[in-house]
């Protein structure tokens, strides 16, 4: 499962939700792998989505944030129990780029910068700055059906009407940002705002001004 659901819609699970997951894998002996490729790597504030719930999977698979996205390159991490298994076990897979050098320093690079500059910090702090803005924006605008924010990972969901949770059609506002000079990602009617983990509230701001000029001229009009 993925550490916090991405482009379906970005859902974040309810708090006791990983927990209990966790509980029944434990007892029943299943394997908890967390897909934290696009939730991993201070998206959400943390390290990996899973820390906000204090929980631990048997297996991270994970990709994007491990090298910021300059060079390709996705991981697997196990816990240690898993790795001794391949002690004296062959793991039959492989890629031609496996343990890519390039990719690898980009990799410890990225992960020393992650710490050096405390980019996780700045996710979490400016993510709340994020989160009360976009609570903001629902009680302003009758257009957002509901804001989903964890760190800077976050989606707002677009309704012609509350009650009937009826889609609406973003084109007209990514039309808008687009040629405003931000650029933005939506599944269906959910509209995706992921900046970078080193933006700060002034930058943030720059972008949901407009998000919020877009709304009033574009969105509030095709409520019912």
């Amino acid at each position: 499962m993925e550490g916090v659901t991405g482009t379906n819609g970005l859902i974040i699970p309810p708090d006791d939700y990983w927990p209990r997951v966790r509980e029944i894998c434990d007892k029943y002996g299943i394997l908890l792998i967390s897909d934290e490729v696009m939730s991993g790597w201070g998206r959400t504030g943390e390290w990996f989505a899973v820390d906000n719930w204090n929980v631990v999977p048997d297996i991270i698979t994970t990709a994007k944030g491990i090298t910021s996205g300059y060079v390709p390159l996705g991981a697997v991490i196990v816990r240690e129990k898993i790795a001794q298994f391949f002690d004296d076990k062959v793991l039959f897979a492989g890629l031609t780029y496996n343990g890519h050098a390039l990719a690898c320093a980009a990799a410890l690079a990225t992960i020393e910068a992650y710490e050096e500059d405390k980019i996780f910090e700045n996710a979490k702090k400016v993510g709340k700055h994020l989160g009360e803005c976009f609570e903001e924006f629902k009680a302003k605008h009758p257009s957002i059906g509901d804001v989903r924010y964890i760190g800077l990972f976050s989606g707002v969901e677009f309704v012609k009407n509350r009650e009937t949770k009826e889609p609406m059609d973003l084109t007209p506002l990514k039309d808008f940002l687009i040629s405003n000079g931000v650029y933005v990602f939506n599944f269906k009617n959910v509209l995706f705002i992921v900046p970078p983990l080193v933006i700060t509230e002034e930058q943030l701001d720059e972008g949901l001004n407009l998000i919020d000029e877009g709304l009033a001229e574009l969105m509030d009009t095709q409520v019912n």
